[in-house]
């Protein structure tokens, strides 16, 4: 009988198995997960079960449970090494798995401030990944009085957003002049700093961080320009890095990600898929494309999966989406667009934080930004994937 291994056990690996399942392929799959929680829902993480809205089993992402997985589904090890040449994954147990067909889907890990910066036993700092590390951050929030956010991106946003739902007085800082300003520019990433001012958060940016300080739990965080910003706990999102740490060796591509072709196969018989995956995207013109998105991860897991049953490789060609939600407002991206595409305001305004942004790049739509305006993302999705020019997307959203 075949044998597919799955090494990543959070979204996109469990959409793999689940997907090979649905499919009827008879094959023996082995599903193995670094973690010792069944498979869960990593955005809530930030949101509602920082602010205990949310349980652990409200974000299992099986119902249903386990029972009738049909897969032998090894949590708590974690991969270690990969042999392309005699199709074997070492774990941390000292066993082996072998495999016909290998899925990786081993996704990211929070890129880490240097020692020297911050002492990594230093009590009440956090990152944010996994649901241990959430469980451990909301004990300290509900505690804290005064919270420190460094990193003003998605993560670090929504974190923000659920601490002043709690009550809990924040401060965030980021290194650029906006938060986002590579991929919003200056305007836009204003509006998402204001949307937090609005709220209360004291929003500082193009600082840069001195040290995190205290003795044995932190007290503050100082920045290079001498200023000491008090706080009972510090969370740092600033950003994430594919965990390839463990294919050193193994001949794979590894560069941001693990580079596969326009199929997401990275080597005879490998597949790549989720945060760690960085492909080809054919309908942006081939441009390398790792991305960080619950979407993506549905739709790549599902996709390595129903190459392996069908035998016949298609590109995998999405446009890319995602969202945030921050206070009361559904933030959503759509397509691949950067600060130098152009951007035109077609809906509603910045003003009013309900917004819907188009924008485009040598005459093509390549994106939209809404600010609660969900149903227009979706249409400009339809329309990137449709390849519609920038100055139709405009004509059409403004007739």
């Amino acid at each position: 009988m075949k044998r597919v291994t799955i090494v990543g056990m959070s979204l996109a690996g469990l959409r793999a198995a689940e997907t090979l399942r649905r499919s009827g392929f008879d094959a023996t799959i082995t599903a193995i997960g670094a973690e010792s929680w069944v498979p869960y829902d990593r955005p809530p993480l930030s949101k509602e079960f920082l602010t205990k809205t949310r349980s652990f089993a409200d974000i299992s992402l099986r119902r249903e449970g386990y029972d009738n997985f049909d897969a032998e589904l090894r949590l708590g090890v974690r991969a270690v090494g990969l042999n392309v040449v005699e199709h074997s994954v070492a774990l941390d147990d000292g066993s082996a798995v072998e495999y016909d067909e290998l899925i990786i889907a081993t996704g990211t890990e929070p890129r880490r401030l240097p020692p020297e910066i911050c002492d990594p036993n230093l009590h009440g700092v956090h990152y944010l990944r996994t649901y241990d590390d959430a469980v451990a951050l909301r004990r300290d929030i509900v505690q804290a009085g005064r919270v420190c956010v460094i990193g003003a991106g998605f993560i670090g946003a929504e974190i923000a957003a659920s601490c002043r739902a709690l009550g809990v007085a924040v401060t965030m800082l980021e290194a650029q002049a906006q938060p986002m300003i590579r991929g919003l520019g200056e305007t836009l990433g204003s509006v998402c700093a204001q949307l937090h001012r609005d709220h209360g958060v004291d929003v500082r940016l193009g600082v840069q961080i001195s040290s995190v300080h205290g003795e044995e739990t932190v007290d503050g965080v100082r920045l290079v320009d001498g200023t000491d910003i008090a706080c009972d706990v510090v969370v740092i999102g600033i950003g994430v890095e594919p965990s390839t740490g463990w294919l050193q060796g193994s001949g794979l591509e590894i560069d941001n990600g693990i580079v596969c072709d326009e199929f997401c196969i990275a080597a005879p018989n490998v597949f790549a898929a989720g945060d760690v995956a960085r492909w080809p995207n054919s309908l942006f013109d081939g441009e390398l494309m790792r991305l960080e998105h619950w979407t993506n991860a549905v739709e790549q897991g599902a996709h390595v999966a129903e190459t392996i049953v069908s035998g016949e490789p298609t590109s995998f060609a999405p446009v890319p989406f995602v969202w945030s939600d921050q206070y009361d407002c559904k933030i959503q991206s759509v397509g691949r667009f950067s600060a130098d595409d152009e951007f035109t305001i077609v809906r509603g305004s910045l003003e009013s934080r309900k917004f819907v942004a188009l924008f485009g790049r040598n005459g093509r739509l390549t994106g939209a930004l809404g600010f609660s305006q969900p149903r227009h993302v979706m249409i400009a999705r339809r329309q990137i994937a449709e390849r519609v020019s920038y100055a139709d997307a405009v004509n059409a959203a403004n007739a």
